[in-house]
């Protein structure tokens, strides 16, 4: 896939703050003699906090013990082994969203919590399958809040894309049938579906999304073909808590983390590749409708990492 001119640059300069946060918990901690098990450990510590997560940072710090620096390591040296470890952690997840389902159209479940960008994020990824030449549809089955319809036809409205939606308060799972009905019957390639996100109640989410599959399931078997989390990296850790529990209730199968640009907590990208293992699609690193995209495993672990 191509990438806009320019998006390199953006990754570089969403990830700032995040390396800035990475030299600032290393700075100190380099050494001139023989890497020691103390040394390894503030190592560690300062990569933990840096929200690369306690299994990567383990890793890393397995690496670094592994080479047996005897003549010490600088922090150039420290960097390129966090480059390298990232990259290896990254690249088995960096998995654009491929529209290949057959028969027509590809159903996108997209679900997050209410604040994650869940809406600008369909738009975006409705703009990258635009980008691409594929018939794009929107269904507004965030049902349960006004404002997620009325937000979701501002955005169709402004990309050129059509949109199936109800009243507030509707049955979702009818919107989704409707949408899927006028979908086949107009040759669209790709179905976005939004979502409810609330997890106030577990058990109303899990019962709405299963009556949205049992629906989907008569009209196409293999529909949902994806089912994707949006991500706000900026709660950190709590992202990591989101994903475990949307993978329970909803069966996320591929992630998309947006504001990677609006903090210093970029590394928790790289925990929830090591943790979850699931397919990242896309990141986003800004506000206009072109700054949500997939990511090249090792340009982002330099950006991480401040090698480049």
């Amino acid at each position: 896939m191509s990438e806009k001119p320019g998006w390199r640059e953006k990754l570089f300069g969403g990830f700032k703050k995040t390396s800035s946060k990475l030299t600032e918990n290393l700075t100190g901690l380099i050494t001139k003699g023989k890497l020691d098990a103390e040394t390894l450990d503030d190592i560690e510590e300062a990569l933990i906090v840096s929200d690369l997560g306690p299994a990567t940072a383990a890793q890393i710090r397995g690496k670094l013990a592994s080479e047996r620096f005897e003549k010490g390591i600088d922090e150039a040296g420290i960097r390129q082994i966090v480059e390298d470890e990232l990259a290896e952690i990254l690249a088995p997840v960096a998995q654009p969203l491929e529209i290949d389902a057959f028969p027509r159209p590809q159903v996108i479940l997209v679900i997050g919590v209410n604040g994650s960008g869940k809406t600008t994020t369909i738009a975006k990824l409705a703009h990258l399958f635009l980008e691409q030449d594929y018939g794009v549809m929107l269904a507004a089955g965030d049902t349960f809040r006004a404002a997620a319809i009325g937000q979701l036809k501002i955005w169709a409205d402004r990309i050129g894309v059509p949109i199936v939606s109800g009243p507030e308060g509707g049955d979702a799972a009818g919107v989704v049938f409707d949408a899927v009905k006028k979908a086949t019957a107009e040759g669209i390639d790709v179905l976005i579906v939004d979502t409810a996100g609330r997890l106030q109640n577990k058990r109303e989410l899990m019962d709405e999304l299963a009556k949205i599959r049992r629906v989907l399931g008569r009209l196409n078997p293999a529909a949902p073909h994806n089912v994707v989390l949006v991500l706000d990296a900026t709660t950190g850790q709590n992202a990591l808590s989101q994903i475990e529990i949307f993978k329970e209730v909803a069966g996320v199968n591929g992630l998309v983390m947006t504001k990677l640009d609006g903090s210093a907590r970029g590394g928790i990208l790289v925990a929830a590749a090591k943790q979850f293992g699931l397919p990242i699609h896309a990141i986003g690193v800004g506000e206009t409708i072109e700054d949500l995209r997939p990511f090249d495993a090792r340009d982002l672990a330099k950006a991480i990492a401040g090698t480049a």
